[in-house]
């Protein structure tokens, strides 16, 4: 009899064929190459998009020259101290490819093998980086963040549904490390231009983001027999593991180990039934990003050490710290009712929103306000992980891929609307005399 284990990648026995009964060890932990692996592809999938935000308030303050960093504000005729753009500009540049992919990857991704697409992640990001880093223009600059979005999108469809083919643990180590990008590209920015580093160099240094992209998935992770690495998947010509069935954007399998693709209408019902985890997520993420690409610029403390650029740096510092702790929470605490973090985040964003309205926060102190946005920050993080933790649980085996690939839409969708509203937003505020 042959055994596969599913998270070794190991091949099958010589000598055995196709009429041959398959069977799979129990396992309770992954390997720890797959764990590994997953934790620095989330951490390197989400780098160049949260270095880009981390970046937003500099990216937006270069000028043509590009010896000179000029400080283009509206502060001698504003009550605030605005860039003449908003920081959702990058937000958006930042998020609509993403969205684009991930609205139109269920219906395509499958055809593409996936050392192909992460082939491409790694070429983008690298493209990010040098692109932004030697921009003398806010244009070309913008053009660079596109290509960060570019990998993280279509980075996160890949590896999300890469996920089916291991241990369903994985997910929470992918989540970790999205999580991990979060403090530690926000850190990464923020320590290395503390200590003197130009933004420019700051951008070149993080290009070893994308070699450890290539290291983790072709070198340590562990890949199984079936996944479509070079070639597009078939029907299989031999029955496979369960854990090894290849479940691409919206495959079953019938019981002769076949393929056939779902319908529209059944990709449709799954879609439906995953609604209850899909808007609620939306609403987290709308809500947290307005606050950071809307807010987070007009919330300023004139009168400490810490310059307007350095105090944004920190509230992108603090907002990652609390998404990393909470991706990272979920084998202590797992949350079902995700619309209870979406009110909460709604709370927050409403908070902010009148306290700038109104110029309060600084009476409040900045301890506070690092506060309210480290908390921010953990509810993000808490709805990211739980809502494709229980997807992955409470999907059919032969949907689950599909539906990860259809449900990392949502917080794409909330972002996307979240910059859209909070450019007029900005430009209300810093007209205002």
């Amino acid at each position: 009899m042959e055994r596969v284990n599913s998270e070794s990648g190991s091949d099958w026995e010589e000598g055995e064929g196709p009429d041959t009964e398959v069977t799979c060890p129990p396992q309770d932990q992954p390997h720890w190459r797959n764990v590994s692996a997953f934790w620095l592809l989330g951490l390197c999938n989400n780098f160049a998009y949260v270095v880009m935000l981390s970046a937003a308030h500099d990216i937006l303050r270069t000028e043509t020259n590009e010896t000179v960093t000029v400080n283009v504000t509206n502060s001698s005729s504003s009550r605030y101290d605005c860039n003449q753009i908003s920081t959702a500009a990058v937000l958006l540049a930042d998020i609509l490819p993403t969205l684009f992919i991930k609205f139109t990857a269920p219906f395509y991704i499958h055809l593409i093998p996936y050392n192909y697409r992460v082939s491409l992640c790694i070429v983008t990001a690298a493209g990010s980086f040098l692109i932004v880093s030697y921009s003398t223009q806010i244009t070309v600059s913008l053009l660079g963040v596109v290509f960060a979005s570019v990998s993280s999108g279509l980075g996160e469809v890949t590896f999300l549904s890469l996920t089916s083919y291991f241990h369903s643990n994985v997910v929470s180590y992918w989540s970790s490390g999205t999580g991990g990008a979060g403090i530690l590209g926000a850190l990464s920015y923020l320590g290395l231009t503390e200590v003197g580093l130009s933004p420019r160099n700051s951008l070149l240094v993080m290009l070893t983001i994308p070699v450890l992209l290539l290291i983790s998935y072709f070198f340590l992770l562990l890949h199984p027999p079936s996944l479509p690495r070079w070639t597009r998947p078939t029907s299989p010509s031999r029955p496979r593991a369960p854990d090894h069935q290849p479940l691409i954007a919206g495959q079953s399998h019938d019981t002769t180990g076949g393929v056939f693709i779902l319908g529209l209408s059944e990709k449709w019902n799954i879609i439906k039934s995953l609604l209850r985890y899909m808007i609620p997520l939306s609403i987290v993420y709308f809500a947290e990003y307005f606050i950071n690409q809307g807010l987070f610029e007009l919330i300023y403390f004139p009168d400490i050490s810490m310059s307007h650029s350095e105090q944004y740096r920190w509230y992108q510092m603090l907002y990652q710290a609390g998404v990393f702790v909470s991706r990272s929470s979920l084998r202590c605490v797992t949350i079902r009712r995700i619309w209870i973090l979406s009110l909460l985040q709604l709370c927050n964003a409403i908070f902010l929103l009148v306290g700038v309205s109104y110029l309060f926060l600084p009476s409040l102190g900045l301890p506070v306000i690092f506060l309210i946005i480290l908390f921010e920050g953990l509810l993000g993080g808490a709805a990211y992980v739980n809502t494709f933790n229980n997807i992955s649980l409470e999907s059919k085996a032969e949907h689950k891929e599909f539906s990860l690939t259809a449900a990392c839409v949502s917080d794409t969708l909330g972002i996307s609307i979240s910059g859209a509203i909070a450019i007029p937003v900005h430009n209300y505020f810093c007209g205002l005399r």
